[in-house]
């Protein structure tokens, strides 16, 4: 069947931070200049925002461009950060570091404690009023391509099939929408980003990406212990000091705080559970006591790009631009991202407009948007902060802790050395008979929790008879390999308990179950399964997390 499609001069895949900026550009520049560009976003969440998930603390910078009287348009920022503490954590102490030590990049002056979700959706709002049609619940499934191999635009994912392939009664097919150019908005390792990099080749200049899996909790907290902008981050403990890890708790408006957790993915032990690492770190004696009196409300995953600017892939392809975190523009030392990826996408947008509007034939690959980002404000903090990342595989914790903040505190980032990532996250495992077992303690149902009930209060829901969108390349894989080698390190890195072995009533025959309805679309399993055998491709729209104010 021949697919009905829609024209646009952009299309842009993705309703976040990226690509509503992306989008809200366009129609500026539209609107100033009164040269009439279309432009539309899909977005594969229910609602925009509700697969939006970050810490957050946001750094204003972009959106004061972007938007510069957001304040008086009620743009939800009602948090400035008030508060700042970094702790050192052993097992059962805590050490204070004064926050004037830090460099100044780690500093949250003028910051705000957000909900990312809830300043997305006001974007949504924005952009709509400037005539941008946004198209939530339709997830971009495939990629569309000109006879000549230039992204046409993408294609809209079928509805209403079932697990075993057949239409069913709500059957109903995709819808292809090109554009002059694409832009993928997706976030960390999106699924059409992913194949893009490959067929062009993307990659070729720059280091392999390196990730983190970022979980977090909404709490209510205890009215006594909760100061709205307060900021706290922690190192150390329950990380042993060779793994990357670290917490967040930021205080929210209205007695609320998110409760957070990052493990880097190149860690070596299969045994490592980096969801059971976040729960146990609620049971230090300092965070279980802010903690205490208090009600956790919503939880959620998601992946996040580590690798900074050596990991940064060539950005414009023919017909379309990576902007946002779908290239990777977090900046590790600030642990901030959302501000670059709304400048990228602002960046992207004023090359696409002129490019579109300038009565000629719009070139196949958008040159000036690279060109753009290596002369911004993002580059120029991403260069500084490029070695602080690195420079933890590179010299471990105590290591890589003096050499940041000589680099970034002395130096202000300009030490001569560019550190390289060497290796992907999937290929870092050991053996797991060769590497110890670590004890995780059960939930107690108060501080700490299990998964199921996690991913049950973040909304997270899909259709059951739909196909699985957790594919394996080759169904042997997960016991032959996996199993075999690494006892089956899907069953820990996974935040939502999607992956689990089953065995017969006399504990043989063991086989991988796949609990697709469980998924928080947080990416890790893309990721750091060691034959990169799963392969994440996208659901029905509409499925997935509902976050609120996440």
């Amino acid at each position: 069947m021949e697919r009905e499609f829609m024209e646009y001069d952009v299309v842009i895949v993705g309703a976040g931070p990226a690509g509503l900026s992306a989008a809200i550009k366009l129609r500026q520049l539209s609107a100033e200049q009164g040269k009439e560009v279309s432009v539309c976003v899909l977005e594969k969440g229910s609602e925009v925002g509700a697969h939006i998930f970050s810490g957050a603390v946001f750094e204003p910078r972009a959106l004061d461009e972007l938007i510069p009287d957001w304040k008086e348009k009620g743009a939800p920022l009602n948090a400035p950060v008030s508060d700042e503490k970094f702790m050192l954590l052993s097992k059962k102490g805590s050490v204070n570091l004064p926050v004037a030590l830090l460099p100044s990049q780690m500093h949250n002056d003028g910051n705000y404690v957000i909900s990312l979700g809830n300043l997305c959706r006001w974007l949504g709002e924005r952009a709509e009023e400037l005539g941008v049609e946004i198209y939530p619940g339709f997830a971009a499934a495939e990629v569309v391509y000109h006879e000549d191999g230039r992204v046409k635009g993408v294609a809209t994912g079928d509805m209403g099939i079932s697990k075993d392939g057949e239409q069913k009664d709500s059957y109903m097919p995709g819808m292809e929408l090109h554009g002059k150019y694409t832009f993928f908005a997706e976030g960390c390792r999106g699924s059409l980003s992913k194949g893009l990099m490959e067929k062009f080749n993307l990659r070729e200049n720059c280091d392999p990406q390196t990730y983190g899996i970022g979980m977090k909790e909404l709490w209510e907290l205890d009215p006594a212990k909760h100061k709205p902008g307060t900021v706290v981050h922690t190192a150390g403990w329950p990380m042993k000091s060779d793994t990357w890890g670290g917490s967040f708790i930021y205080h929210l408006e209205n007695g609320q705080a998110y409760v957070g957790y990052v493990v880097g993915l190149d860690y070596e032990n299969p045994h490592l559970f980096p969801f059971g690492e976040f729960q146990r770190f609620k049971m230090h004696p300092a965070i279980a006591e802010m903690l205490e009196g208090g009600k956790r409300i919503s939880y959620g995953a998601r992946a996040l790009n580590e690798g900074g600017l050596q990991s940064v892939p060539d950005l414009a392809f023919p017909g379309g631009a990576l902007i946002g975190c779908s290239a990777g523009f977090l900046n590790v030392a600030k642990i901030k991202g959302s501000h670059n990826a709304m400048k990228t996408g602002m960046l992207a947008a004023e090359a696409a407009f002129d490019a579109v509007t300038a009565g000629e034939e719009t070139p196949p690959v958008l040159s000036a948007y690279p060109d753009a980002y290596k002369k911004s404000w993002v580059y120029e903090e991403l260069y500084a902060s490029r070695n602080f990342r690195p420079a933890f595989s590179k010299f471990g914790l105590w290591g890589s802790m003096l050499y940041s903040g000589v680099d970034l505190k002395v130096f202000g980032g300009k030490l001569p050395w560019t550190f390289s990532h060497k290796h992907y996250d999937h290929e870092c495992l050991k053996p797991a008979a060769d590497m110890p077992k670590i004890d995780y303690p059960k939930p107690d149902g108060k501080l700490s929790f299990d998964r199921l009930s996690s991913v049950f209060i973040s909304g997270t829901n899909h259709e059951e008879d739909q196909p699985v969108h957790l594919t394996l390349k080759d169904a042997s894989v997960p016991i032959s390999h996996n199993l075999a080698i690494y006892d089956a390190p899907e069953q820990r890195f996974c935040p939502a308990g999607v992956y689990e072995i089953v065995r017969d009533d006399d504990g043989n025959n063991p086989q991988l179950q796949i609990n697709a309805q469980n998924c928080v679309h947080c990416k890790t399993c893309d990721i750091k399964d060691p034959t990169q055998n799963i392969n994440w491709v996208t659901p029905e729209g509409a499925g997935g997390p509902n976050y609120p104010n996440m």
